[in-house]
């Protein structure tokens, strides 16, 4: 026995499909639509310069989503971050958030690490009015002034000059005053940003600069110009560098024998385990920004533990085994992001930006409130010198005593040994 159709329910069925497709398939598009994941985007250096950092970076970032989706997801939806290595070159960054929006279709954009990685991808967010997290750039916004933009970088709200303010602080302090400084840098964004600000507080404090220079990105020895400013004996060397020419930087400074009364300042990668295990003794005595040690002054709630699980999976992977400088700060951004979403419970990017931007943020590296710029509310740039490290042994830096805070007095945990031509 066949079945039959009654007349016309062919006709009917054919309505109720395309009724139910013109509105998205009523409740049942929106279940389907709340079990799709919520995609974060970014660009990370995971080839180039700075992949040492950001490959730690980005395991840090899986992390924090692995813990959030162990919890439930957010929104009841699973976060899927979608990244592209960006090569540590910036021509490369706006064509991967063109396509994280445009063909991914993420939900959200974070940046890569780095100020010159941040820079180019700046304008796309601009344009399209997106909310956009920032990992360690500095002073990316200075020219923009968007009202969006969130830098978990702890410099404060006038970040060029703040990240090297507590090294100024500490040298006017000396006795005697030192009176002559050289600057030098990469010919780079962040180089250029960290010696203008330089420059600013050079001259609050009166002091007389006598060599001021950059050089190409690419130099591969700068042992010309250790000799150019030993030649000129300044009391002051600062470098604004990143992490291959700063341990050109520290080798050339040793090979020459330069000898000023304070060096250091504002060198990337001296925090980055493979350069802190290469040049081991050879570090004694610099003074350089940080923002977390294993120091007993800066025990956040988390951190511990975050470190502990990081130098696991770190070992297994591959990866800065420490992971002291810029994994924390890369959970901690995604932290922020977590907090305004479940506030708000929304993805919308102006309410997002909104929340952000009012409220405090309970993070592992401490709490978090940023100013009108984006930048945090009050800077916490740390000056650490190496001090005792006799070898090249990696155990050493995961305890304190290695690295003792100088600067600012609020988180100081050690002495400085002055000046740096005394150091061992």
């Amino acid at each position: 026995m066949t079945s039959k159709r009654a007349p016309g329910t062919r006709a009917w069925i054919s309505i109720v499909v395309l009724l139910a497709i013109a509105v998205g398939a009523g409740p049942w598009a929106s279940i389907a639509r709340a079990a799709d994941p919520i995609k974060i985007g970014l660009g990370m250096a995971l080839t180039g310069g700075l992949a040492a950092n950001g490959k730690p970076a980005l395991m840090a970032m899986q992390m924090w989503a692995e813990d959030v989706n162990k919890k439930g997801g957010l929104l009841g939806r699973q976060v899927q971050l979608i990244y592209y290595d960006d090569q540590t070159k910036p021509a490369t960054v706006p064509a991967i958030y063109s396509k994280l929006l445009d063909v991914d279709k993420v939900d959200i954009v974070m940046s890569g690490y780095g100020t010159n990685m941040i820079a180019p991808a700046m304008p796309i967010v601009i344009d399209r009015k997106l909310l956009f997290l920032g990992l360690f750039g500095l002073a990316n916004n200075e020219k923009f002034q968007y009202p969006n933009y969130f830098q978990i970088l702890p410099a404060g709200q006038n970040p060029a000059v703040e990240v090297s303010l507590p090294f100024w602080e500490l040298a006017v302090k000396q006795t005697p005053k030192p009176q002559t400084v050289a600057i030098v840098g990469a010919d780079a964004e962040y180089p250029h940003n960290a010696l203008a600000g330089a420059r600013e507080v050079i001259k609050k404090y009166g002091l007389k600069i006598v060599y001021d220079a950059t050089y190409p990105p690419n130099t591969t020895d700068l042992t010309s110009v250790a000799r150019a400013i030993k030649a000129l004996d300044p009391d002051i060397v600062f470098v604004a560098s990143y992490p291959p020419d700063s341990a050109l930087m520290v080798q050339a400074a040793h090979e020459v024998g330069l000898k000023p009364k304070l060096f250091g300042g504002g060198m990337v990668g001296l925090q980055f385990t493979a350069l802190l295990t290469k040049l081991g003794p050879k570090m004694n005595g610099i003074v350089n920004y940080d923002y977390w040690v294993p120091e007993p002054t800066l025990k956040f709630p988390g951190i511990e533990d975050f470190l502990k699980r990081y130098q696991a999976r770190a070992e297994k992977e591959g990866v800065d085994p420490l992971g002291h400088y810029l994994p924390p700060w890369a959970y901690a951004y995604c932290q922020v992001l977590e907090h305004a979403i479940n506030g708000t419970k929304s993805l919308d990017q102006q309410k997002l930006a909104d929340y952000i931007r009012k409220n405090e943020h309970d993070t592992i590296v401490g709490k978090v409130k940023f100013g009108k710029n984006g930048e945090w509310e009050t800077s916490r740039v740390l000056m650490v010198q190496y001090q005792g490290i006799e070898t090249s042994d990696l155990e050493q830096f995961k305890k304190p005593g290695k690295r003792p805070i100088v600067a600012p007095d609020k988180y100081r945990s050690g002495t400085l040994i002055y000046p740096y031509s005394k150091v061992k």
